[in-house]
């Protein structure tokens, strides 16, 4: 799955994240199957964030705050419940090999 290729430190968006996996404009698509992912899930769902940089999870969420809690522990900056996709966003041209 293309989300286990975001390293640690970088976010995608939901519709970068469709786009890189073939799905065309499937972004929501991309969030309904992260909500279902199993409980114990390997795959990095944390850092996945809405086109703006804002977090698309509820700050009070159980969810929300263990995808706040894993962003600040890989160094990405959350700052009023936003990424800055600039610095964090994930380009996987720039990062392959």
């Amino acid at each position: 799955m293309t989300l286990a290729h975001v390293p640690p430190g970088q976010v995608v968006s939901y519709g970068q994240l469709a786009e890189l996996a073939g799905l065309g404009r499937a972004a929501r698509w991309v969030g309904r199957s992260l909500s279902q992912l199993p409980q114990g899930s390997t795959l990095p769902w944390h850092r996945v964030i809405a086109a703006s940089g804002r977090l698309s999870l509820p700050a009070g969420s159980i969810a929300g705050a263990e995808q706040r809690a894993r962003l600040r522990s890989e160094g990405v900056f959350v700052v009023n419940d936003r990424v800055d996709i600039r610095q964090h966003g994930w380009r996987p041209v720039e990062h392959s090999g």
